[in-house]
């Protein structure tokens, strides 16, 4: 199987560790990785912004560079939302229409797509709390939220079991949200991050060692106030825990 991996902007900046995770594990698990070059911003920083006609040259680009893969894989929840939901300022051609039905985030790939299940390779002898961001809860539908009467279920923690040795445990409000927000965390700092703190204190309280997500953004808001605070917090992307990445 051929997959195009798309690597988000921030990942590629703060994060690159992230990315060479996503690339070892879509291999190790029999996909043909390729990264088209070219690739750059998908545009969901100007979407998040209301500028989403200013995102035309962006999306335009991504889908030039991503259009000829049967799969574009990502490991940012957030970013996918946006090529899949919000990619609306260029012409909805048949290549437009075909990258956005085609992206997905990783761990839909690897649940829903490939339904992997165990990963033995990936020994991780734990507390994990899994962070669930609020784009990916309630736009890829990662998991049944809270406030939905319906049974539970959840794509990363059915992932994360399959992990030997991983302990994983629950804050008290799961689906509470870190206070990220993309750019509200600029324009409502103080608000942003007081809600940030609840987070963390939250999952220390749990006993977690680790906090993963799919969204490495939701987890650098967090650890910026988890240091603040001074709690020994560590935060790892998902794609870490299951290629066996972390140390």
């Amino acid at each position: 199987m051929k997959v195009a991996l798309f690597v988000p902007c921030f990942i590629d900046t703060f994060f690159p560790e992230v990315a060479i995770a996503t690339l070892e594990l879509l291999e190790r698990v029999g996909c043909e990785v390729v990264y088209p070059p070219d690739q750059t911003c998908c545009g969901q920083p100007l979407g998040n912004s209301g500028c989403q006609q200013d995102a035309a040259g962006a999306e335009a680009l991504f889908v030039r560079n991503f259009a000829a893969y049967d799969y574009i894989v990502a490991p940012s929840g957030s970013c996918v939302h946006h090529v899949r939901d919000h990619l609306t300022a260029i012409p909805q051609d048949a290549a437009a229409k075909h990258v956005r039905a085609q992206t997905f985030e990783l761990v839909e790939f690897l649940h829903d797509v490939l339904q992997i299940r165990d990963f033995p390779w990936a020994r991780f002898e734990h507390k994990v709390g899994w962070h669930n961001s609020c784009g990916t809860l309630r736009q890829l539908h990662h998991a049944q939220p809270s406030e939905i009467n319906a049974p539970f279920f959840s794509k990363p923690l059915t992932l994360l079991a399959g992990v030997p040795g991983i302990e994983l445990v629950s804050p008290k409000r799961p689906d509470e949200c870190c206070g990220f927000g993309g750019t509200f965390c600029v324009t409502e700092e103080p608000v942003s991050a007081r809600m940030g703190y609840d987070k963390v204190r939250d999952h220390q309280q749990a006993g977690a060692d680790f906090i993963a997500s799919a969204d490495m953004s939701c987890l650098m808001h967090q650890k910026g106030c988890a240091e603040r605070l001074g709690l020994p917090l560590r935060f790892v992307h998902i794609a870490q825990i299951l290629n066996g990445s972390v140390r």
